[in-house]
């Protein structure tokens, strides 16, 4: 199976990533054209391998909704349909051991429940009716029960009580919340009393029973991988996530448990004080595949993949010489080896290891992105999610014989063929200390060597993190470049995919090596004949907004700047955010603890060279860089004369993720830079 893989990795490739050239007179993708596309997700194929069964999530500006419905496609060819149609969610889809029926989740009752159906979407049934509700639905292996996760109130002995719990709070006049310990908020959410469990239930109905009881979250706030719990194929143990350190805000740890599915005790089975995650049982029960990171307290440490024997308790990593992220991974059907997903200089490759160790085999790289890869039991086809730049995600599948890879689903095919789509490019630079940065170049429609064009500069979060060959709905290049601006994404110092040294340059180090690889990208590209450097303009967001902030009070190369959620002053940061291992391992511990470091890098003490025109947006429910930050860079902005604009969006938290907001989003964002960027001669 294996070699015929390899020997079709690169038809793979020619199918997923193919951009035909598109003629001129093609309109370009703005904002609008985007909330036109169908979002495939979570594809899952059947156990018989018959069919995939998968989501798609639409946009209804009308309505300010993202309704979410669950569709099916033959593994051999055929036309995709939608078999859910009752309420706006329904997601999760889950294939029963047997493939006769569908576990999913739906709000259609009025809550979030599990319900069952039949693979074409017929007799759907109830199968949970709880007050807490329930989400990520699993089915054990013997197709009688489901597990799924409630947030429940702890001392609460059923849902009776948690009924109650929850009717009281709602009609309280009193809504003071009272915390003794950290992480009492956390992305756009208060802590409550309720605490995330998982729980099961048989299928015909029933009392639900708590697997997890007790004061904690599981499982744990963050750092979760694609799923953090899992059902042994015998049926008799769930394995799951959890944070056992008794300060999570301070923790990156998670460790693995097992608990039976009868019910009892807990145990844990894996032993490191940084993190372990995304538990997944080889089909023959031997093995429990898991990721690994082994630096305590940096979120941003590598990710491995290991293996734990359940008979001897021993792990081996698999990956220890592979010097990138393990993202993703799933096993052969014959539990000897295991295909993983990897970040590489902007996109991903699909790889190959035995359970026993040893050297890996490249099957699918090159440009775009892939991911959910799976295989069914009967081992003849491998199912996979692809995207580019320049398309969204579609399923896909190839025979594990070899041979070109099929496209299962075209559904953005006719919506795309209106718009001129660019693919990306790429160049590299020579950034600081003689290190080698790549950077994406998207040209705008209807390019022309000849001409000079206005450039937007687009920094990435993270820090830790990257630009990629992949489709994107919150920062779209497509949508900037259809502004008519030439659009190039530097990955500097701090970016993952370039290995681990290279990301934890930047530890420490916020405006400095990575500071001077951005602006060695702009250099060059200020010596392209078609950029304009005199209409350059740049844009970020979270750590991208920091650096915004940063060059705000290092440069005035630039005619106008975009700082969304963006870090102001590292000093009120720390004591405002919520995950505060960030701080304590990005710049070695609290304010108080070192000082110097957090005064060094805050671009709040470089307001006296505030001048480049900035629009400033933030999400009131932010609480990763909280509202204040973004006020403090306004207040600044305006007591020093410099033009600058202020969006709040009181209902966001740290993306802008609501559809009209994220039309007015793109809209100001463009309206802001190209008012700052137009040639003198226009009016």
């Amino acid at each position: 199976m294996a070699a015929t893989i390899v020997n079709m990795r690169f038809v793979v490739l020619s199918v997923m990533i193919a951009v035909p050239a598109l003629p001129a007179q093609k309109k370009p993708f703005d904002a609008q054209a985007m909330m036109r596309i169908s979002r495939i997700s979570e594809p899952q194929v059947s156990p018989d391998g018959v069919t995939v069964a998968f989501t798609v999530q639409t946009i209804d500006l009308d309505k300010n909704a993202k309704p979410k419905q669950i569709w099916v496609v033959p593994v051999a060819g055929g036309t995709p349909r939608r078999i859910t149609n009752e309420g706006t969610t329904n997601e999760r889809p889950r294939w029963s051991p047997d493939s006769k029926h569908i576990a999913f989740i739906s709000n259609r009752g009025g809550s979030s429940q599990v319900w069952l159906m039949d693979p074409d979407g017929a007799g759907p049934r109830q199968v949970t009716n709880l007050s807490t509700e329930a989400s990520g639905v699993l089915f054990s292996p013997d197709g009688k029960a489901v597990v799924f996760n409630s947030e429940v109130y702890p001392d609460c002995p059923d849902d009776a009580c948690n009924k109650r719990r929850l009717e009281e709070e709602k009609t309280s006049k009193v809504k003071a919340r009272i915390y003794t310990s950290l992480l009492y908020r956390h992305w756009t959410e208060y802590q409550t009393a309720r605490r995330a469990h998982l729980l099961t239930v048989p299928i015909e109905g029933g009392s639900p029973k708590d697997l997890t009881p007790g004061p904690r979250l599981v499982p744990p706030f963050s750092l979760g991988g694609p799923d953090d719990y899992a059902i042994s194929p015998d049926g008799k143990e769930l394995c799951y996530v959890m944070n056992p350190d008794p300060e999570p805000a301070v923790s990156t740890n998670s460790e693995l448990y097992v608990v039976p599915m009868e019910g009892g005790e807990s145990r844990k089975i894996t032993v490191n004080a940084a993190a372990d995650n995304s538990p997944q049982y080889s089909p023959d029960g031997r093995w429990i595949a898991f990721r690994q990171q082994q630096r305590a307290g940096y979120e941003s440490d590598r990710w491995r993949l290991v293996v734990l024997d359940r008979a001897t308790a021993r792990t081996t990593v698999l990956t220890e010489n592979i010097d990138r992220n393990v993202e993703s991974m799933s096993w052969s059907v014959d539990s000897k080896r295991l295909f993983f997903v990897t970040e590489d200089r902007g996109r991903t490759v699909l790889q190959m290891i035995p359970v026993t160790g040893g050297a890996s085999r490249i099957l699918i790289s090159g440009a775009g992105a892939i991911d959910d890869v799976q295989f069914p039991a009967d081992g003849k086809n491998m199912i996979y999610t692809g995207q580019t730049g320049a398309h969204p995600s579609e399923i896909y599948t190839v025979a594990s014989t070899g041979g070109p890879a099929t496209p299962l689903t075209h559904l953005n095919d006719a919506l795309l063929a209106e718009y001129s789509l660019a693919p990306f490019e790429d160049f590299w630079v020579t950034g600081a200390e003689d290190a080698k940065v790549q950077s994406f170049l998207l040209k705008p429609p209807g390019f022309d060597a000849k001409k000079k064009y206005p450039v937007l500069f687009l920094i990435h979060g993270g820090p830790q993190g990257a630009w990629s060959e992949s489709w994107s709905y919150r920062w779209n290049p497509q949508v900037f470049a259809a502004a008519g601006f030439v659009i190039v994404m530097p990955n500097p110092r701090g970016s993952t995919g370039y290995g681990q040294k290279f990301t934890d340059d930047i530890n420490s180090d916020w405006g400095g090596k990575v500071y001077d690889d951005i602006m060695a990208v702009v250099d060059y590209v200020a010596g392209q004949p078609y950029a304009d450097a005199d209409r350059f303009a740049a844009a970020g967001g979270s750590y991208g907004g920091y650096m915004i902030n940063w060059m705000l009070g290092h440069t005035q190369r630039f005619k106008a700047f975009v700082s969304h959620a963006g870090v102001f002053d590292l000093r009120s940061m720390a004591g405002t955010t919520e995950e505060l291992w960030f701080p304590l391992w990005e710049f070695r511990g609290m304010p108080w603890d070192n000082p110097e470091v957090y005064q060094r890098w805050s671009p709040s003490y470089f307001v006296n060279e505030f001048k480049t025109p900035t629009l400033v947006i933030q999400g009131e429910l932010d609480y990763r860089v909280p509202i204040g930050q973004g006020q403090q860079l306004f207040t600044a902005l305006q007591m020093k004369k410099v033009p600058s604009k202020l969006i709040l969006f009181p209902d966001e938290g740290h993306w802008i993720l609501k559809p009209l907001n994220s039309v007015l989003w793109y809209t100001s964002f463009l309206d802001w830079v190209a008012e700052w960027t137009r040639k003198p001669t226009q009016p």
